[in-house]
């Protein structure tokens, strides 16, 4: 049973992971269509997409919707959580539902949406709009996130610090916060990977300005480079990247306090 089990895995692996190996041969390939056996391997691709004006413009612009979602996401997960899971309030089963919804549409359908309320209110469509749109999406997934860590969140202990005298300020400053805080993270690290390869909001909602997303679709529907499949990887190499800084500073971190409490 046990090697029924590990085989099922190997298979969900594989079919998940090989269509990004097939990506990685095409990166490298010197050929301008990638076809099997490869004959000629070559990084001339990565260094073309490296050097590019217009990639760099692309992930500039890529980069910057994506960290000002993050930050906005974790502003609006926190307080988000703390009406979705900690406090009981008249209108919060409605909240809940409110929050809820935006997750459920097809991104598609909801850019196509913004798109026509943005027309409708004279506003052009810019990578600023794309931010909204993101926002739209992603705000709602990080407030899940950290409402995740906010029900495990004991209220008796936000009880126990206004019993000692602290102010609402001293407790959710030395309280609240620290608490939320790896809630916080992971929300900040979910919204930047959604909003960094986002297309579909993107692709109704960014206007004239283009992201690395779209930028890649396009050139896939017409003009093919083989630039392509190297900005795609060199795209998975930096989330994954990301992912693994994620795991490990605060690990790192945990081991240098303990190791400086240990020598005090």
């Amino acid at each position: 049973m046990s090697a029924l089990l590990v085989c099922y895995g190997l298979v969900v692996v594989a079919f998940l992971y090989l269509p990004i190996v097939s990506v990685g041969f095409a990166s490298v390939s010197k050929a301008r269509y990638l076809s099997f056996p490869i004959r000629s391997y070559t990084l001339q691709w990565y260094e073309s997409a490296l050097t590019s004006a217009t990639v760099s413009e692309l992930v500039t612009t890529s980069l910057t919707i994506a960290v000002l979602v993050t930050v906005i996401s974790m502003v609006l997960g926190f307080f988000g959580a703390l009406a979705f899971a900690r406090y009981q309030w008249r209108y919060r089963p409605l909240f809940q539902k409110l929050v809820l919804l935006p997750i459920f549409f097809p991104q598609a359908v909801l850019g196509l949406a913004l798109l026509v309320w943005f027309s409708s209110l004279g506003i052009v469509p810019t990578w600023k709009t794309a931010i909204v749109a993101h926002l739209v999406w992603i705000a709602p997934i990080a407030t899940l996130v950290v409402a995740i860590q906010a029900y495990s969140f004991d209220p008796m202990l936000e009880e126990a610090a206004r019993d000692m005298g602290a102010s609402t300020w001293q407790v959710l400053r030395e309280l609240t916060i620290p608490l939320l805080t790896p809630g916080v993270m992971s929300a900040g690290l979910f919204a930047f990977l959604l909003s960094w390869g986002n297309f579909p909001l993107s692709l109704f909602t960014t206007g004239a300005d283009s992201t690395l997303p779209k930028w890649l679709y396009a050139k896939m529907v017409s003009g093919y480079s083989p630039q392509v499949p190297a900005l795609g990887m060199l795209a998975i190499a930096s989330s994954a990247a990301i992912v693994v800084m994620a795991v490990l500073i605060p690990s790192l971190l945990r081991a240098f306090r303990a190791r400086r409490a240990s020598k005090t």
